[in-house]
C-alpha cells in the first residue's frame, strides 16, 4: 500500500521525568514501526513538546504562550489514525504529564485506537495500561487488547536499544497488526460517516 493509504501513527512518550527510560522504549518501537513499510509515524515527545498546565476557566482564552504550546501538538494529534502511548507506572498509575496532555485534547482521540508499550519494574506497567484503558474509553478512543510490557525494562535492551527477549518482539508484531486493523477500518468508518461523540 502506499503512505496515503497506509495509516499514520502518533507515538507519544509519555513521561517527562530527568533520566527517564522512555525514549529507548519509544525509539525501540518505532524501529518496528518503521520495518513494517509505509507507515508515517510521528514521535510525540512530551519533553520535546510541553503543554500547559493550567487550564483556563470555562469559556476563558488561552495565554499566547500556551496557544502555541497546543498549537505544537494538537493538529499532529487530529492527523493521527492511530496512537501508541509508550508509558512507565508512576505509584500503580501513569505520568500526570501523560494525563495532561490527554486531558488538554478531546475530538482528537474520538473514533481512533490506541495502543500501549508500558514499561517499569515487577509489574512492567500494566497497572498504568488498565487505568489509561478507563480514560480513553471515556474519550471515545478504541483500545487494543494486545499490549507490549517490559518488566524491569532497563535490564531488558542491549546497548543498541535492541530488546534482548525475542518475545518482545514478537508481542510488537502482534500488537501493530491489530492496530493497523483499527486504524484502518476506523478511518474508514470516520470517512463514510463523521464520528458523533
Amino acid at each position: 500500500m502506499s503512505t496515503e493509504q497506509s495509516p499514520k501513527v502518533a507515538v507519544l512518550v509519555g513521561s517527562t521525568r530527568a533520566g527517564r527510560f522512555g525514549p529507548v522504549v519509544a525509539d525501540w518501537l518505532i524501529r518496528h514501526l518503521d520495518a513494517r513499510g509505509g507507515t508515517a509515524v510521528d514521535r510525540i515527545d512530551l519533553v520535546e513538546t510541553p503543554l500547559p498546565v493550567i487550564f483556563p476557566s470555562f469559556g476563558g482564552e488561552l495565554p499566547p504562550g500556551d496557544a502555541e504550546l497546543l498549537a505544537a501538538v494538537s493538529p499532529r494529534l487530529e492527523a493521527a489514525d492511530a496512537f501508541v502511548i509508550v508509558v512507565p507506572e508512576y505509584n500503580h498509575s501513569f505520568p500526570a504529564s501523560l494525563k495532561n496532555a490527554i486531558d488538554w485534547h478531546n475530538q482528537q482521540w474520538h473514533g481512533k485506537p490506541v495502543a500501549f508499550v508500558s514499561y517499569g519494574g515487577r509489574s512492567g506497567g500494566l497497572r498504568a495500561v488498565e487505568q489509561l484503558r478507563v480514560v480513553m474509553a471515556e474519550l471515545n478512543a478504541a483500545t487494543i487488547r494486545n499490549t507490549v510490557s517490559f518488566h524491569g525494562a532497563a535490564q531488558c535492551f542491549d546497548a543498541e536499544g535492541g530488546a534482548l527477549d525475542p518475545a518482545a518482539d514478537a508481542a510488537a508484531k502482534a500488537m501493530l497488526d491489530q492496530l493497523d486493523w483499527w486504524a484502518r477500518a476506523l478511518r474508514e468508518a470516520r470517512q463514510a460517516r463523521p464520528f458523533a461523540a
